[in-house]
């Protein structure tokens, strides 16, 4: 019962804030303290999200963009995380690397979007390519800290009991590394969404960032605020998902009270 209470309490306080700032959207164009022709009240936006949702252009749209999300998340993954951790356990490997690899890092994604439009047209390719781009420097920073933030006890205990040097790598290192790679992934979910609509908005025909566009041209702006909470509402989803399968990969941490 105290346990249910505090679940209960917690709730309340994760979304009165929440609640509160929905209150101040639906009542403030009402009152007349904004304009309601630009920022109409939260009923109608919802009003015109149900609409998009029913006609099934919603449905599209964010179909085209978690797709091209998901793909250069996954691509992302599997370059950045295998090469964070050869750079942060390899000193030669990060000796020809570094140098490359902080000048890359330096330059905004969105600054290069002209260039993989130049090169790899309007299509997903170029959309998949930039969020790839955006997301492997998140990935791959945190992979490299988590290597070289392991407890260097725990390696010279590992050592002393006669561990290979991959075994101890992959026994020790790795699983050591998890949880700070995991940061680098909630941060690379996230780019690889706003860096998506950002691209969508530039050269696209469908994603939630062309609909976001085209409702602002079309002077839709019910429908415009309706693809901005999707975007909010998918970053939320990526987010607590994320959270969740982390918990069950450091369940160890728990288990020791870390």
């Amino acid at each position: 019962m105290k346990s249910s209470w505090s679940r209960l309490r917690a709730a309340y306080r994760n979304s009165v804030a929440i609640a509160v700032f929905l209150l101040v959207w639906e009542t403030a164009p009402r009152l007349g303290i904004v304009d309601g022709t630009f920022f109409p009240p939260f009923s109608e936006v919802l009003r015109a999200w149900w609409g998009l949702l029913l006609s099934g252009d919603m449905a599209d749209h964010l179909e085209a963009s978690l797709l091209r999300s998901a793909g250069g998340l996954a691509l992302a993954l599997l370059v950045s995380v295998p090469l964070g951790l050869a750079i942060g356990w390899y000193k030669p490997v990060a000796q020809y690397l570094n140098p490359l690899l902080e000048l890359l890092r330096n330059t905004a994604a969105l600054a290069i979007l002209p260039v993989f439009i130049l090169l790899l047209g309007l299509g997903e390719t170029s959309k998949i390519a930039i969020v790839f781009y955006a997301c492997t420097f998140p990935l791959l920073l945190n992979t490299i800290s988590g290597v070289r933030n392991v407890d260097p006890l725990l390696v010279k205990s590992a050592r002393s009991m006669g561990l290979s040097p991959v075994r101890l790598f992959r026994k020790v290192i790795v699983p050591a590394s998890i949880p700070t790679i995991f940061v680098g992934v909630r941060q690379a979910g996230a780019s690889s969404i706003l860096v998506l609509v950002a691209a969508e908005m530039v050269g696209a025909k469908s994603g939630v960032g062309y609909l976001i566009q085209y409702a602002q041209f079309s002077f839709l702006i019910p429908e415009m605020y309706a693809g901005i909470i999707t975007i909010s509402a998918i970053g939320l989803a990526v987010n607590y998902t994320l959270v969740f399968i982390e918990r069950k990969l450091t369940r160890w941490k728990q288990a020791y009270g870390e």
